[in-house]
């Protein structure tokens, strides 16, 4: 290389100054025009599969566009899925908890009202049952109420003359009643004590 520079320089200082510069400017001129019409090439190209590359960009657009939005609607509906399984099991253990609740409260309400002295459901059904079987019995030892409408439909009307026998009647069966009851209630109460 350094035997290239002196040969220039020996060279340059033997020709007349004047024509090496010429030699040189032609060259870059030369290079210039090339420069030129590469550009010019590229620009003619460019213009002439623009309209295809542009086409071509827009059709990989459309189908990553798509791919993608296939991918989101994915994960959409996994994360969708997700959460639909997380409330159904939020919403199970919720129920669970409000099923505990009324049971707790339903135990200590009834204790307070035991405290209290209030019939639960449970003995205001066996006393319905027990009244319901003292009626029976009541039933079965009284004479029927066919008897009683026959007799009643039958006796004459009482007229205002004997409106005070009536009476008197009345007045001496009510101290054999008030004897009857604690008969009666003596009865009733050995009848319950042989259940």
């Amino acid at each position: 290389m350094v035997k290239k520079l002196k040969k220039l320089a020996e060279s340059q200082a033997a020709a007349p100054a004047g024509l090496l510069q010429g030699d040189l400017a032609g060259m870059v001129k030369d290079s210039a025009q090339q420069i030129w019409l590469a550009g010019m090439g590229a620009f003619a190209k460019a213009q002439a599969e623009g309209g295809k590359v542009f086409e071509a960009l827009i059709q990989e657009g459309t189908a990553l566009q798509r791919k993608t939005q296939g991918l989101a609607e994915d994960k959409i509906n996994e994360v969708t899925g997700r959460m639909s399984n997380m409330a159904g099991e939020v919403t199970a253990k919720a129920g669970e908890q409000w099923d505990k609740l009324e049971s707790i409260f339903e135990s200590r309400t009834a204790k307070a009202l035991g405290r209290l002295g209030v019939p639960t459901a449970a003995d205001i059904q066996a006393l319905s049952a027990r009244i319901d079987a003292l009626a029976a019995r009541v039933e079965a030892l009284s004479p029927s109420p066919a008897g009683k409408a026959r007799k009643a439909a039958t006796a004459p009307a009482p007229t205002p003359a004997a409106a005070p026998v009536a009476r008197k009647r009345r007045a001496a069966a009510a101290p054999a009643a008030k004897k009857a009851a604690p008969v009666a209630r003596k009865r009733a109460a050995s009848a319950q004590a042989g259940r």
